[in-house]
């Protein structure tokens, strides 16, 4: 395997992890957000009042898009063991 091969693998693996993350690390940005909004405006300092709906969030976009990352990591999955010949030489 040459250098070239490696370097497009491993591009195409990380763009990968970044479509399959986005929606949670999205989703989870913007509750962030809207909880330390709300902790400004009511002059609430507690630390952990901003993890349980972040959890919360994060679990909820598992769940609506649990069944596209999947699809996303087992087609990037199937391709690499189709083209397996192909990487080993």
């Amino acid at each position: 395997m040459d250098q070239g091969t490696v370097i497009e693998l491993a591009q195409r693996a990380l763009l990968v992890v970044i479509y399959v993350s986005a929606p949670m690390l999205g989703i989870s940005l913007i509750v962030g957000l809207a909880v330390s909004i709300f902790q400004a405006t009511t002059q609430i300092q507690e630390q952990t009042l901003a993890f349980i709906p972040k959890i919360l969030a994060v679990l909820a976009s598992i769940t609506m898009f649990g069944a596209w990352m999947l699809r996303v990591l087992i087609e990037f999955t199937q391709n690499l063991y189709t083209n397996m010949n192909l990487y080993i030489r």
